[in-house]
């Protein structure tokens, strides 16, 4: 299942990226974890969804709160629903 991003009206990309910098990572070590814990992505992928073009999975938005150790809801966080 993928959450569908739409030109920033639910667009969480830019929590993710935020979140990602505050945790001093980058783009492919967050993929490198994401692996590890046997999440199918490429780098290419994980930049789309923080640019918002690439709609995020469920398992992505799982493993990237075990990664950056916040909670789902962090993620939508002054999103308009």
């Amino acid at each position: 299942m993928r959450i569908r991003q739409d030109n920033g009206k639910f667009n969480i990309g830019g929590n993710i990226r935020r979140i990602r910098k505050e945790n001093h990572l980058t783009q492919e070590q967050t993929v490198a974890k994401m692996q590890l814990l046997g999440v199918d992505i490429s780098r290419g992928i994980y930049s789309q969804i923080e640019c918002g073009i690439a709609n995020i999975r469920v398992q992505e938005l799982i493993a990237l709160s075990k990664i950056f150790n916040r909670e789902i809801n962090d993620f939508f966080e002054g999103i308009e629903l």
